[in-house]
């Protein structure tokens, strides 16, 4: 049995495609017929085609993939979103950026930059500044969330691109061919579906039909995690175990801070002293502790005044030779405008 009848595709005007004029010729195989100047699309080849989607996407999402909805015309917008927040999948509905999977690593900061300012809000950093600042942030916000709100899930190139429209969305089709990502679309009659590698051939105007199939390609991916979810349990345990051993003790240099390193340093060298030397002040008066320490740190305080004045001397080293290298500039400024005024006065002569 199909997983979508045939009556539900008619009442819903898969079938309908564009004007006779508008057609492309790459769509002729898919195309049942015409009636009164407008081609009507064979909804056997979509029931299968949709068959052959629906497996893939499920199957994807079981092995653990991933499927971006994408979807930027009118028609489609609310449904791409409210199907793939459905799946928990990423979506694009407002704009497909140029690059947006070619260049990766970079959209991938831009919702990095968008998660940061939202911790700087939550925890009240705006407050901090001033209302001009804390305004331009906000307006900040809004724009990455409306451009990235869609992908802030998406960790890594996604496994399948799902589109709507295919004329439209052809920047996205271009990127995912050139990545060897398999392409699921929705192709009408006045597309070309060459550059699809599975083709669903089915009217992409209609938002009745676009709710039928997005719907179902949504629920081939809830289907997938059912089935993912089945096998999960068993590899649990053994993360768990891995995840406590490879927990590590941290140092303390990597805990304390360096001011009480230095008096736990100063400490621990007293008490070596006293140890080694045991044996040797049995006979003599007792040491006091104290002013060894109060030497040490002496000592301490001597190697910091050291570092501090041959960090003052590269400083000015480097200063010198800064302020040098700006006066031979200016000198060679000098002399260039000098020669461009004879050059204008003789020029005058």
């Amino acid at each position: 049995m199909s997983i979508i009848p045939m009556k539900a595709l008619l009442e819903s005007g898969v079938h309908f495609g564009h004007r006779t004029h508008k057609w492309d010729p790459n769509m002729k195989p898919y195309i049942f017929t015409e009636r009164n100047g407008i081609h009507i699309i064979d909804l056997q080849k979509t029931v299968k085609a949709l068959e052959q989607a629906y497996g893939l996407v499920r199957d994807t999402v079981s092995a653990g993939g991933v499927v971006l909805f994408v979807g930027t015309k009118r028609q489609a917008q609310e449904t791409i979103q409210d199907e793939a927040q459905r799946s928990n999948m990423p979506f694009v509905t407002t704009r497909w950026l140029g690059g947006m999977l070619t260049n990766w690593r970079t959209i991938r900061q831009r919702v990095n930059e968008l998660e940061r300012l939202e911790r700087m809000r939550d925890k009240g950093d705006f407050e901090r500044l001033t209302k001009k600042e804390a305004l331009i942030l906000s307006r900040k916000i809004e724009r990455l969330e409306i451009l990235f709100g869609g992908i802030r899930q998406l960790a890594s190139l996604p496994d399948l691109l799902f589109v709507v429209d295919v004329r439209r969305e052809e920047t996205a089709i271009h990127e995912a061919n050139l990545l060897n990502i398999p392409v699921i679309a929705m192709v009408d009659t006045n597309c070309n579906p060459n550059n699809i590698d599975y083709v669903i051939p089915s009217n992409d105007d209609a938002i009745r039909a676009i709710k039928l199939v997005v719907g179902k390609i949504a629920d081939a991916a809830l289907e997938g995690k059912a089935m993912r979810k089945e096998e999960e349990p068993i590899a649990k345990p053994t993360r768990v175990v891995m995840a406590a051993a490879e927990e590590v003790e941290l140092s303390d240099e990597e805990l304390l801070g360096e001011a009480t390193l230095a008096k736990i340093t100063v400490r621990t060298t007293v008490q070596n002293l006293v140890e080694e030397h045991e044996e040797g002040w049995e006979s003599e008066p007792e040491v006091d502790l104290e002013v060894l320490e109060e030497d040490l740190e002496i000592e301490f305080e001597d190697e910091v005044k050291v570092e501090e004045a041959e960090a003052d001397e590269v400083e000015a080293d480097e200063l010198e030779v800064e302020e040098a290298e700006a006066d031979e500039v200016e000198a060679d400024e000098l002399e260039v405008e000098e020669a461009e005024e004879e050059n204008e006065e003789e020029l005058e002569d």
